[in-house]
C-alpha cells in the first residue's frame, strides 16, 4: 500500500508539472465534468440509439464507426432488466457466457474463450479482461459483484492487446462509472420482491469547490433468501448478500489537467454455493463403487431426487465470504494535438469460503476451502491523439504485479473410509477420519507491456489500423501439502512406507504431500491489423487479424506425482496460448438511423489452448492444467435494434457459436468411460480393450476428444425484447405508461471437460416482463417479474470427485417478482 500512495502522488505531481508548461486549450463546459456532456445521449445498441458514445478505443467514439464487435448497455438499460451484475448480463448478451461455483471458481468467457470451463488456478490468467475506470481487475471474483452507478458497460469481443493496459486474448468487459459532476444531483433506487429480496442504491454528486473539486459518493445493497432449502440446517441457501460503497474525487486542476481519485469497499457474506444432487449414471467403477451402492451401505437417500424440489441436506456450513477493495487515481492532460492519460491503481481480494465437497449429506468430507488473499499494483500510461488527422494514434506502457496467498484446508470425515476405500481398510472408519490435508500457497506475478495501434486515414472513407504489442509476464509459485493423519502425525508417502501399510498406502491415495516451486517468464510480440471502409454514413465494413498471446501459467493446484512420490516438475508450468483470429464485420444503420443490424463473422485458432488434461507420458496419470493441442471457435454474431415509431423500441441479438477441439488426443475421459482399471500404456500407445460405456471393467487411460465442443458454450444463444410506451401525464408533468418484455433463449451445451451424456445441460429460454411509469429522467415506477414461466433449468452440472456416477448441479433462479422505483434529483 505505501508504494501505491508514493505511485499516485508522483503521479498527481508529474502531471501538475507537466501542465504549467502547455499552453492552456478551452476550459470545459461549466457545470460539466468530463464526459458529463456526453453522458446525456448515452443509451443501449440494444434500444436502437446510433449515438451511444463509447472509449473501446481509448478515445471518445460513437458505437457504430468503431471496427470492433461491441455490444453497450447503458445504466438506465440495466436497471431497467434487472441486469445488475455479469451473470445477469449473459441473458442480454449472446456471445458472453458465466460460469460460477463460486465467486473464487467464476469464469467468464466471450465467444466460448477466456478461462477453462470448471477449474480455479491461480497460476493461469483470464483471457476477458475486467476493467473498472480503466482500472484491471485481475480477480475474476469481481465479477459476482453487484454493478454501482454505472454509466455504461461495453461488451469488446475478440482479442484486444493493443489497446489495454493487460492483455486480453478473448475480449474485454469496460465498465464505466457515473462521473462526479459540478451541478448537484442525486439518485435513489429501491427494489422490494420475492425470496425477501431487497435492492438499494444511492448516489449523490456536487461541488466541493465551483468548477474545480466535485465529488461522487455511491451505494448498492443487496439481500435476497436462498433458493433452496436445506432441510439439516434449515437455511435457505445459495442467497444474496452484496454491499458496495464508492468515492470519487474529481479535481479541474487547470484548463488542461483533469485528476479523478476513486475508492471502492465491497462485501460479501451469502449462505453460499450450493451445487447437490441431480442424476445418478454408470461408469466403469466396481458396482459395489458406485454411488447406488455406496449410499444404500449407509441407508442414505437425498432429501429429494427431483433437483427442481430445491432442497438438500449438505452437512457441511456454507459460506462465501468476500470483501474487495482500491484506490485509483485517474490523470488526463490535455496536450493540444494529444491527450496523455495515467492510471495507478491498488487492490486488495480477500477470501474467505466454506464447500461442501462432496456434494450429499454424509460426513466424507468434512472440511473444504481454499480462503485467499490478493493484493495487485497496476501503472498504465497512456498517450492518445485529439480529433481526427491523417493518423490517429494510441500508445501505451504498462505495469503489473500481484501477490495471492492461500492457505488451503480438506478435513476427511468419520464416513470417508467406507465411501472412498475398497478392501478390508474400507471397514475402519479411524483410516481417513481427520486425515487432514493443509496447503499453503504463495503466488507472485509481474506483467509490463508496452502496445500501440495506428490509424492511418488513407482517405475520408478507407483506413488501416496496425497495432502492437510487447510483453513480458513473469510467475513464481510455491506450494506446499503437508498431510496428517487422525492422530496428528505427519503422513509419509515414501515408496517405503507405502510398501510397508495398506493403510499408508489408502491413505497417500486419498492425500498425498508435496511440495514444489514453480516459475515461469517469457517475453511476447503480439500484434493486429484492422482494414475498416464506411460504405456510406450509416454502413462501415471492416476486417480484422490478430496474433495474441495469452500467458503461460503454472500449476498451483498440486502436480502429478511419479514413481517416487514426489512432483513431476515438468508439469509445473503451462505454455502460452497463441491465438490467430480473423474477423469480417458490417454495420448498418437506415430509415433515419431508427434501425442498426450489426453483422460479425469470426474464425479463431487456439494452439496450446490451457485445458483440464491427463497426460499418457508420465508413470502416473492424474488431472491437472496444461496444454492442448488445438481448439477452433468459430461463428456469426448478429446485433439488431429497430425504433418503429416514437413508442416502441425493439432488440434482437443472436449468436452461433461453433467451439471445438480440434486436436485433443490426451484428455481426460468422461465419466462414463472412467472408474475402472486403467489400461497400461507402452510407447504411448494404449494397451488392452476397454470395457463398454457405463460397464464396469477396463478404463481408458485418457480418450482423444478431437471434434468435440469445447464446454460451456452453447452452438445458439438469442435475446430480444422489446418495450412499448403511451405518453401520458400525472399532476401536469408529462410522462410514459409502459410495457417491457427481455427473452433469451441458450441451446444445451456440454458441462464436463469431455463431453459426457450424464452432464450435458439441456437448452432453456427465459422471459422477463416489466410494467410501470416513466416520468422523462427523473421518475421511474415498475412492477417485474423475471423468469415468468418458471422454466427450470441449471447454470452447470458436475460430478463427484471418484468416478462415483452421482451427477450435481446449480439450477437457475426461479421465477422472481418484485417492485422498483428510482429517482433523479
Amino acid at each position: 500500500m505505501p508504494i501505491t500512495l508514493v505511485l499516485l502522488l508522483v503521479q498527481a505531481a508529474a502531471a501538475a508539472a507537466v501542465a504549467q508548461a502547455v499552453p492552456p486549450a478551452p476550459a470545459p463546459q461549466k457545470g460539466a465534468a468530463p464526459d458529463e456532456a456526453v453522458a446525456g445521449r448515452l443509451g443501449t445498441a440494444q434500444q436502437g440509439d446510433g449515438d451511444v458514445v463509447v472509449t473501446a478505443r481509448r478515445r471518445a467514439e460513437t458505437v457504430q464507426t468503431v471496427p470492433i464487435a461491441i455490444s453497450v448497455i447503458g445504466g438506465q438499460a440495466l436497471a431497467d432488466t434487472g441486469a445488475y451484475n455479469v451473470n445477469r448480463l449473459t441473458q442480454l448478451q449472446p456471445s458472453l457466457q458465466f460460469y460460477s461455483t463460486n465467486p473464487r471458481n467464476s469464469a467468464a468467457n466471450i465467444r466460448g474463450l477466456g478461462a477453462p470451463f470448471g477449474l480455479t488456478n491461480d497460476g493461469i490468467e483470464q483471457g476477458v479482461g475486467i476493467y473498472v475506470d480503466q482500472v484491471y481487475y485481475s480477480r475474476i471474483a469481481s465479477a459476482t459483484f453487484d454493478f454501482t452507478d454505472t454509466e455504461r458497460i461495453e461488451i469488446l469481443r475478440g482479442p484486444q492487446g493493443t489497446l489495454y493496459g493487460k492483455n486480453t486474448t478473448a475480449g474485454a468487459i469496460n465498465i464505466t462509472t457515473r462521473k462526479p459532476s459540478f451541478t448537484p444531483e442525486a439518485r435513489v433506487e429501491l427494489t422490494a420482491g420475492n425470496y425477501a429480496f431487497v435492492q438499494a442504491k444511492a448516489s449523490a454528486s456536487g461541488p466541493l469547490v465551483d468548477d474545480r473539486l466535485a465529488v461522487r459518493l455511491s451505494a448498492s445493497v443487496t439481500r435476497r433468501d436462498g433458493t433452496v432449502d436445506n432441510v439439516r440446517t434449515g437455511v435457505r441457501i445459495n442467497a444474496h448478500d452484496n454491499k458496495s460503497l464508492r468515492g470519487q474525487l474529481y479535481w479541474h486542476a487547470t484548463d488542461t489537467l483533469d485528476l479523478t481519485l476513486s475508492a471502492d469497499y465491497n462485501h460479501q457474506d451469502p449462505d453460499c454455493c450450493a451445487q447437490y444432487f441431480v442424476r445418478v449414471g454408470a461408469t466403469q467403477r466396481p458396482l459395489a463403487r458406485q454411488y447406488e451402492a455406496l449410499a444404500a451401505a449407509f441407508g442414505y437417500q437425498p432429501p429429494s431426487r427431483d433437483p427442481f424440489d430445491r432442497v438438500t441436506d449438505l452437512d457441511t456450513p456454507l459460506r462465501a465470504r468476500q470483501e474487495l477493495g482500491g484506490v485509483s487515481l485517474v490523470g488526463e492532460l490535455d496536450l493540444g494535438g494529444a491527450s496523455l492519460t495515467l492510471v495507478s491503481a491498488w487492490r486488495k481480494w480477500d477470501w474467505k469460503p466454506s464447500n461442501d465437497r462432496d456434494f450429499i449429506g454424509l460426513p466424507i468430507t468434512i472440511v473444504s476451502a481454499n480462503p485467499s488473499q490478493q493484493q495487485q499494483v497496476s501503472q498504465e500510461l497512456r498517450i492518445a491523439s485529439n480529433g481526427r488527422r491523417a493518423v490517429d494514434y494510441v500508445a501505451g506502457l504498462f505495469y503489473f504485479h500481484q501477490t495471492i496467498d492461500t492457505q488451503g484446508l480438506q478435513v476427511q470425515g468419520p464416513a470417508a473410509s467406507r465411501y472412498l476405500l475398497s478392501g478390508a481398510n474400507a471397514n475402519d472408519p479411524a483410516v481417513l477420519d481427520r486425515l487432514t490435508a493443509r496447503n499453503t500457497i504463495g503466488f507472485s506475478n509481474t506483467s509490463a507491456a508496452a502496445f500501440g495501434k495506428l490509424t492511418w486515414h488513407v482517405s475520408d472513407r478507407l483506413s488501416i489500423a496496425p497495432g502492437v504489442r510487447v510483453n513480458y509476464d513473469q510467475k513464481k509459485g510455491d506450494y506446499s501439502s503437508v498431510v496428517t493423519t487422525g492422530s496428528g502425525a505427519t503422513l509419509d508417502c515414501s515408496a517405503a512406507a507405502q510398501a510397508a501399510s495398506s493403510v499408508t498406502r489408502d491413505r497417500c491415495g486419498v492425500l498425498a504431500p508435496q511440495r514444489y516451486r514453480p516459475d515461469f517468464d517469457d517475453w511476447n510480440v503480439s500484434g493486429d491489423v484492422t482494414l475498416a471502409y464506411d460504405l456510406s454514413d450509416d454502413s462501415h465494413f471492416y476486417a480484422t487479424y490478430a496474433r495474441s498471446y495469452k500467458s503461460g501459467g503454472i500449476n498451483l493446484s498440486g502436480l502429478p506425482l511419479g514413481s517416487d512420490n514426489l512432483p513431476l516438475l515438468a508439469t509445473a508450468t503451462v505454455r502460452p496460448e497463441t491465438v490467430n483470429h480473423y474477423e469480417l464485420g458490417l454495420k448498418n444503420q437506415f430509415l433515419d438511423r431508427r434501425a442498426t443490424v450489426n453483422l460479425a463473422a469470426f474464425w479463431t485458432d487456439i494452439f496450446d489452448y490451457q485445458a483440464t488434461v491427463t497426460n499418457s507420458q508420465l508413470s502416473v496419470l492424474r488431472g491437472y492444467l496444461a496444454n492442448a493441442g488445438l481448439v477452433r471457435t468459430r461463428g456469426v454474431e448478429i446485433d439488431s435494434a429497430f425504433r418503429p415509431t416514437s413508442r416502441l423500441n425493439v432488440y434482437a441479438n443472436a449468436a452461433f457459436t461453433d467451439a471445438k477441439y480440434a486436436r485433443f488426443t490426451d484428455a481426460p475421459c468422461p465419466p462414463e468411460l472412467s472408474g475402472g482399471t486403467a489400461l497400461p500404456v507402452v510407447n504411448g500407445q494404449i494397451v488392452g480393450t476397454p470395457g463398454a460405456p457405463g460397464t464396469p471393467g477396463n478404463s481408458l487411460p485418457f480418450c482423444d476428444v478431437s471434434g468435440q465442443r469445447i464446454p460451456g458454450v452453447s452452438k445458439w444463444a438469442f435475446s430480444y425484447g422489446a418495450e412499448y410506451g403511451i405518453p401520458t401525464s400525472f399532476g401536469g408533468a408529462a410522462g410514459n405508461l409502459y410495457l417491457g418484455y427481455d427473452g433469451s433463449y441458450r441451446s444445451n451445451f456440454s458441462s464436463n471437460p469431455s463431453e459426457s451424456i450424464y452432464t450435458r445441460v439441456d437448452g432453456y429460454s427465459i422471459s422477463n416482463v416489466r410494467v410501470g411509469y416513466r416520468e422523462g429522467g427523473r421518475v421511474n415506477l415498475f412492477g417485474w417479474v423475471r423468469n415468468v414461466f418458471d422454466q427450470d433449468y441449471f447454470e452447470l452440472l458436475a460430478t463427484q470427485s471418484g468416478n462415483t456416477g452421482l451427477v450435481v448441479g446449480q439450477p437457475g433462479d426461479p421465477r422472481t417478482y418484485g417492485v422498483t422505483f428510482s429517482a433523479s434529483f
